[in-house]
């Protein structure tokens, strides 16, 4: 019996933590392919941008949590905004790093993906992403964002379990070029909204009111590490 069950976690072990093979050329390709559809076009982007507002929210959290403040609720709406509330200074580099890991988070983290696709970690990025999204899902303050965030956890946890091989690498890179391309896209949206009078308490005013930095200097660290993600993760993923 116990032989049976170290045996079995042996086994998972293996599953998750070992290496698998990559995917067909044509496969990287078709997935980025299948990215930039959802990305590009206006009517799909609102639709799909709502994953990217779970990163960008979920990196808020994350650094309010490992700069000791004390996250107190995130909420995600149906406009694909949303707002992370954490208690603790107002003001200082816990603050700061809070407030500039939203627009980073989604860039960073299709970065991170691509470097576990890059070393054959499929499965493993598959595991770390639901955990992340169960994790997030505690924190959740509407039903709304419940909702996004169970049906995004639950499509992750399906594909792990139940999916072969090829559907599972097919649906990591997917994903991974998802966010390095949907990482680039908000970071325009802010600046264009900001040369219209709008967004006046957008992430990088907010840098802008607690640095002293012009927004134009944060908004430029927003393009630079979406832009850098994109161009070091996509030779990651196409092994260039």
């Amino acid at each position: 019996m116990h032989s049976t069950a170290a045996a079995s976690l042996a086994g998972l072990w293996d599953e998750v933590f070992g290496t698998q093979p990559d995917p067909d050329t044509w496969v990287v390709l078709a997935t980025v392919a299948a990215a930039l559809a959802v990305v590009v076009p206006a009517g799909l982007w609102r639709l799909s941008r709502n994953a990217i507002t779970i990163a960008h929210e979920g990196g808020h959290g994350l650094v309010a949590l490992l700069t000791g403040r004390t996250l107190t609720g995130i909420r995600l709406h149906s406009d694909t905004s949303g707002l992370t509330v954490s208690r603790g200074r107002p003001t200082g580099l816990g603050m700061i790093l809070t407030a500039a890991a939203g627009y980073t988070a989604p860039p960073l983290l299709g970065l991170g993906g691509a470097a576990l696709l890059g070393a054959g970690r499929i499965t493993l990025l598959l595991w770390l992403a639901t955990a992340l999204l169960v994790a997030m899902l505690v924190m959740i303050r509407n039903a709304y964002g419940a909702l996004t965030v169970v049906l995004t956890g639950g499509t992750f946890l399906l594909v792990s379990w139940l999916a072969g091989p090829q559907v599972q690498a097919a649906f990591a890179y997917a994903v991974v070029w998802f966010l390095l391309l949907g990482g680039v896209r908000p970071a325009f949206e802010l600046q264009a909204k900001r040369r219209r009078g709008g967004a006046g308490d957008s992430d990088a005013d907010q840098l802008a009111r607690l640095t002293q930095v012009p927004p134009a200097l944060w908004l430029f660290l927003f393009h630079a590490v979406s832009l850098c993600s994109l161009m070091g993760g996509g030779r990651w993923l196409l092994q260039v």
